[in-house]
């Protein structure tokens, strides 16, 4: 490694980024620090951004929350959980108290991790990236940010600024498989969301494929199929046919954590239950 800078504001991040294109960004550390520990990753250079005012801050503008990269996981759940319950329930799950103290939504934008817990609310409820350069700022859909392992849209100079989500319309849920509840890689995961004003379903999962996926074709079956007037009780043949899509849009690989078959049973799974849970909560309010 041969340089360490620190970010002033976010002006200064992106005039910092521009000059090293190569280097890593560092806020809360949970993930970067790891590397460097264990000797996994060798950055060029780090570029500190955990004190940067823009990126520890959220706002709501109309039915949308912005809500900075660098805001840690504790905020989320403690300030954002009525708005945000889909990417709260994630955020409990994320490591010990002191790990959700300091890592943050853009620590997972940024490594672009499959794994990583917040991706799939992310995706679920249609949220946008804002990404900061000294060429402007751009918007990303989540759904169009991942390339791969690892990849993703983020161009060498652009900073991860903010995460545009909307405000719960309906019930969210989030769900992940692993052997135990935090402090853990999931083996699958699968967030539902429910938004009753438009009649439309979101459905993500991690863990099971090269980046977070859609599960497109469950989203649309499951739109159509739910009596969202009548609220009546959700048959099992809809839960099993839902569970069934969102299980073929996954192409999960054998490693150490668990099988393709395994995940793929997984996400099947949880994607019933939580859809199950999401529209219980739906015919309760």
């Amino acid at each position: 490694m041969t340089g360490f800078h620190t970010a002033a504001d976010l002006r200064h991040a992106c005039e910092l980024k521009a000059a090293h294109p190569d280097a890593t960004l560092i806020a809360g550390g949970t993930d970067v620090m790891v590397g460097l520990n264990f000797g996994h990753t060798s950055p060029a250079a780090l570029l500190d951004v955990s004190r940067v005012p823009e990126l520890r801050e959220w706002s709501r503008e109309d039915d949308t929350i912005v809500l900075g990269a660098g805001v840690p996981y504790t905020r989320i759940v403690d300030e954002l959980g009525g708005a945000l319950p889909g990417l709260a329930r994630a955020a409990r799950t994320i490591g010990s108290a002191q790990i959700r103290n300091r890592a943050t939504v853009g620590g997972n934008l940024g490594t672009a991790s499959p794994a990583g817990d917040a991706l799939p609310p992310l995706l679920a409820a249609r949220a946008s990236i804002e990404l900061a350069s000294l060429r402007g700022t751009r918007r990303v859909p989540a759904r169009d940010f991942f390339l791969g392992p690892g990849r993703s849209v983020l161009a060498d100079d652009e900073i991860v600024a903010a995460v545009r989500i909307p405000v719960a319309a309906g019930a969210e849920q989030f769900a992940k498989l692993g052997p135990r509840n935090a402090m853990v890689i999931a083996v699958a995961s699968v967030a539902v969301t429910l938004d009753p004003p438009r009649r439309r379903v979101g459905c993500a999962v991690g863990s099971a494929a090269p980046t977070p996926v859609v599960a497109g074709d469950a989203e649309t079956f499951a739109g159509a199929e739910l009596d969202w007037d009548g609220r009546r009780e959700l048959p099992a043949s809809v839960t099993a046919r839902f569970a069934e899509l969102a299980a073929a849009a996954t192409a999960p690989i054998d490693d150490v954590r668990g099988t393709a078959g395994y995940r793929r049973h997984a996400v099947a799974v949880l994607a019933r239950r939580t859809l199950t849970w999401a529209w219980q909560e739906y015919r309760r309010s």
